[in-house]
């Protein structure tokens, strides 16, 4: 077991401290700090404008545990799903998601997860650890990496759907995004970013007051208590009273609508009951709405809704002067779409 403290695990401000303490510039310690973040360094010999000396003692003091690429499966529609393989030899997945317009990169935030959600493949997984902050940011930095290789051109969005819930991450959630989006990181702007959780009502509150410039998503999925506690376990604790009252606040402090993600499932709630609460629940503060094509996973028996009916249910959030948008699938034919990730990196 290495006793050396991962260097990427420590703020400017400690790094420049403990250069100071090798009789080093302080200087120095912002040019390591460029280059674990800016640059992207995933060892000590590639920061070439230290001293042989210096990067050998960083090495002797300090490690890097950056995440690879362990496997990587390609959909018919261009869809990538990469397994990530993390320093102790745990999992997660993350897509690439190409369009003829955009590239969409979706990271995970926990190994497994612990919500439970009936649905959802990676909600069948026990929760083994929460994502570091490194690690998230590693599987942007991967995944632009093989956007630019793939399809010639960066990414162009971020999106926190991957495998876990973030907010029940939320400080190594939170500085994976500074690190993302700050000058001496990635740069990209926050606005490029969208966090989604299953809906843990005070820590949208706390995102709000923390002065989040990213986009917000809540995995909805039904809009009656009843419906969605039988298929989203969270929602006893957080019931839709509380979700609409946490979103609303949201909008006020951000002046940004969240985005209410509804995956329709077959006779579970894409009938006109289930439309008509969607409709009173969306009504309640301002937001826009993404209806979802349900992917089917082996550990449960849903199915997709049939498109006449979709098309009924979106036609009648339409009529309601609600902004609704039905996004269809992508790599369901290597399981990398919504609700299908699960750690397969596993030999």
């Amino acid at each position: 077991m290495s006793t050396r403290k991962d260097i990427r695990s420590l703020s400017k401000e400690e790094i420049i401290t403990a250069l100071q303490a090798m009789g080093e510039p302080a200087f120095r310690g912002r040019q390591i700090w460029l280059w674990l973040w800016k640059k992207s360094a995933r060892s000590f010999a590639e920061m070439t404008d230290l001293s042989n000396a210096l990067r050998a003692k960083l090495e002797e003091t300090f490690e890097l545990k950056p995440a690879s690429i362990h496997q990587t499966q390609i959909s018919n529609d261009g869809t990538v799903k990469c397994s990530f393989r993390l320093w102790d030899d745990s999992f997660v997945e993350g897509v690439l998601i190409p369009t003829d317009s955009r590239t969409t990169a979706c990271v995970s935030s926990q190994v497994g997860c612990s919500l439970d959600c009936k649905f959802c493949a990676t909600g069948y997984l026990k929760r083994q650890r929460n994502l570091d902050a490194q690690e998230i940011y590693d599987q942007v930095v991967l995944l632009n990496e093989l956007s630019m290789k793939q399809y010639g051109r960066p990414l162009d969005n971020i999106v926190y759907m991957g495998m876990g819930e973030p907010l029940l991450n939320y400080a190594n959630m939170w500085r994976s995004v500074e690190l993302i989006t700050s000058e001496e990181g990635l740069h990209m702007s926050p606005q490029r970013l969208t966090i989604s959780t299953a809906g843990i009502s005070k820590m949208i509150m706390k995102l709000a007051d923390d002065g989040a410039r990213f986009n917000l998503a809540l995995s909805l999925h039904a809009a009656n208590d009843e419906s969605r506690s039988s298929i989203m376990p969270i929602n006893v604790s957080n019931p839709l009273d509380s979700l609409a009252e946490a979103l609303g606040y949201w909008y006020r402090k951000t002046r940004t609508r969240p985005t209410l993600e509804y995956t329709v499932i077959e006779n579970v709630n894409d009938g006109d009951k289930e439309a008509r609460d969607l409709i009173l629940f969306a009504r309640r503060f301002p937001c826009k709405i993404n209806l979802i094509e349900y992917n089917p996973i082996r550990q449960a028996d849903y199915k997709p809704t049939g498109e006449d009916r979709l098309k009924s249910f979106a036609d009648a959030l339409s009529a309601a002067k609600l902004i609704v948008n039905v996004r269809r699938s992508r790599g369901k034919d290597i399981d990398a779409a919504c609700g299908q990730l699960v750690n397969s990196g596993q030999d």
